[in-house]
């Protein structure tokens, strides 16, 4: 795959940001193509990111794995699993890939441009465990393992202190089926900045009744910050009723 002094730029900019430097930009190109945009120019189906994909999602798990290995030497199997799974699942990864601003530099096809796929959950987790694949052929295990921890290692300490990504809209959704027999309702109540880079604001109704607001780059995102201060706020008001 050709790539011309523009995309050379944005891929350049891209491992500064990242702090990583690619001997082969071809790899870091490619590990940044998704396939509906290799689809859309005629590309061969090697041409998208899937193989990287799936490379890097070894590397990563043999990284974090070693890592929690040696960091808790009292810890049995079953709990390094599940603090593996937590650190190397869609949510936490599409985080770290919003915090490096990621999705500003994947190419995409037209159809997922206009549906959002710059801001979906998949897409960024899926072009994040591509991104150390190619480190791991550009750079060896050790490079992709580097990348990896600097990247993760402050999602394992948030698991430790209990602060971990969480499904926070079904943890209410359980507590407002229990505490009012209902479901709670979203509104998004505001959007903010230009088409590729919007902020939306939702808030949370139970019973029309609002309890709990939060932003985010996606409305999913912003959601689930919503609903996790609406949790908050019912569980402290079912404190002082005690």
């Amino acid at each position: 795959m050709k790539i011309d002094n523009e995309r050379r730029a944005k891929l350049e900019e891209f491992c500064q940001a990242i702090n990583v430097g690619f001997k082969d930009r071809y790899l870091l190109n490619l590990s940044l193509t998704h396939s509906s945009y290799a689809y859309e120019t005629g590309r061969k189906m090697n041409e998208g990111n899937e193989r990287l994909e799936f490379l890097g999602d070894v590397a990563l798990s043999l990284a974090v794995s070693e890592y929690l290995f040696n960091l808790y030497p009292d810890r049995a199997e079953g709990e390094l699993a599940k603090i593996r799974a937590t650190v190397v699942s869609k949510p936490a990864l599409a985080k770290r890939a919003r915090i490096i601003n990621l999705g500003d530099y994947i190419l995409l096809g037209k159809g997922e441009e206009v549906t959002g796929g710059r801001e979906r959950d998949s897409i960024l987790a899926d072009a994040f465990e591509a991104v150390i694949g190619a480190i791991y052929l550009d750079s060896g295990l050790k490079g992709a393992s580097q990348f990896v921890l600097s990247q993760l290692k402050e999602e394992i300490e948030l698991i430790e202190h209990g602060e971990h990504i969480k499904d926070y809209k079904t943890a209410l959704q359980e507590t407002t089926q229990n505490m009012f027999k209902t479901l709670p309702d979203y509104e998004v109540s505001k959007i903010e900045g230009p088409d590729h880079d919007r902020t939306f604001e939702v808030k949370t109704f139970i019973h029309s009744k609002f309890y709990g607001a939060g932003s985010g780059k996606s409305k999913k995102e912003a959601q689930q910050k919503a609903a996790k201060k609406t949790l908050e706020k019912l569980r402290k008001n079912k404190f002082k009723k005690r």
